[in-house]
């Protein structure tokens, strides 16, 4: 499912418009994006899961091309973790 076909499902359970949907979509998005730029709890969302912000370490690596051995940095990055009902929806 891409964006425009996930506006669409959200603006038919909700009844509202596209527009409206797609307004709410991009709102979601960014409160979730700068949630988790600026917050290192995460975010839980019941029944749904969990977005946490991770500390991954640096490590080397190898270019596929070269055979090389780089230096890949320390990074930060989202995690999701499923919750219960997500899985059990899932697995059905």
């Amino acid at each position: 499912m891409n964006k425009e076909q996930l506006t669409a499902a959200i603006a038919s359970k909700t009844g509202s418009t596209k527009k409206e949907a797609q307004d709410f979509l991009d709102a979601y998005i960014e409160v979730l994006t700068d949630a988790l730029a600026d917050n290192d709890n995460g975010i839980q969302l019941a029944g749904f899961g969990s977005l946490t912000v991770k500390d991954r370490k640096a490590t080397t690596g190898r270019n596929p091309r070269t055979g090389e051995v780089i230096q890949i940095p320390a990074k930060k990055v989202v995690k999701f973790s499923p919750a219960k009902k997500l899985k059990d929806a899932v697995n059905g």
